[in-house]
């Protein structure tokens, strides 16, 4: 049994797998100067690590930081510039994809294919974005840290690597389950989301050298839901305006820094 399972994958790595195709409801950001300046200076620092950063694992410390909205917005930005990506959702516990992009038609997703319920055609989809694939996370499993621990992960992960330029993987939060750090083996490093005023430096800390132990390095921290003064420059009226579109999309998910509307987003490399 186990022999074939070898053989399946090994079978999978030798082509790009084929893909269905998903119509995503797409959040429209072009009058959103400060998300789309955000994204670009993130996606700008994240080409600069090299070539052998393409393989991303997205976590916070705790719920509610906006990871998986940084984590999307991450990979559409990439996929605009041009570079063929894949989004991973690897919360097999509290998955919002679906729900929040309106996804219909699939079912199906990682947990399916790391149960070997399914192989790889069924759960890697195209988007109506270009350059932009997606696989879901799947039905809840009863043991996602097993799953996501699985030789048939990381094999997983090296034959997409070699098809797409690069892969985005949404984690759980590492400050409440050890499946980021357990995604993160499997990737090329870590990019922490924190939203401003939301954790103190010791947790970060705690977070960071967690998923450290396990191997993956912390290529930077993004700083989410900053303040911004929407009385000062011309730029602040723009994170002003941003931060209330944010704050009414985010806040259909989860709870949004108790309703402020001056908050915004941006990135920074780790120094």
């Amino acid at each position: 049994m186990e022999e074939e399972k070898r053989t399946e994958v090994q079978s999978e790595a030798a082509s790009k797998p084929t893909r269905k195709r998903i119509v995503m409801r797409l959040p429209r950001y072009e009058d959103d100067y400060a998300l789309r300046e955000a994204m670009k200076a993130l996606r700008t620092n994240i080409e600069f690590m090299g070539e052998d950063k393409k393989v991303l694992a997205i976590t916070s410390c705790v719920r509610d930081e906006g990871k998986s909205f940084i984590s999307m917005n991450l990979a559409m930005s990439l996929a605009d510039s041009g570079k063929n990506v894949l989004f991973i959702d690897a919360d097999l516990r509290k998955s919002v994809t679906i729900g929040r992009y309106n996804i219909k038609g699939q079912s199906e997703g990682l947990s399916n294919y790391l149960a070997a319920r399914v192989n790889i055609e069924s759960v890697l989809v195209s988007t109506n974005l270009n350059h932009l694939d997606v696989i879901v996370a799947g039905q809840i499993p009863p043991n996602p840290s097993e799953l996501l621990g699985t030789r048939r992960f990381a094999k997983m992960m090296n034959i997409l690597r070699a098809h797409y330029d690069y892969v985005i993987v949404d984690c759980p939060p590492i400050g409440e389950v050890i499946d980021a750090a357990v995604v993160a083996r499997a990737c090329d490093g870590a990019i922490l989301v924190t939203a401003s005023g939301h954790d103190s430096s010791r947790f970060l800390r705690d977070a960071r050298e967690q998923m450290e132990k396990s191997g993956s390095r912390v290529l930077g921290v993004v700083l989410n839901k900053v303040p911004r003064d929407r009385r000062g420059s011309r730029y602040g009226r723009y994170y002003g305006k941003y931060g209330r579109y944010y704050g009414r999309y985010y806040g259909q998910y989860g709870s949004y820094d108790n309703g402020d509307e001056q908050d915004s987003s941006k990135s920074g490399k780790k120094k």
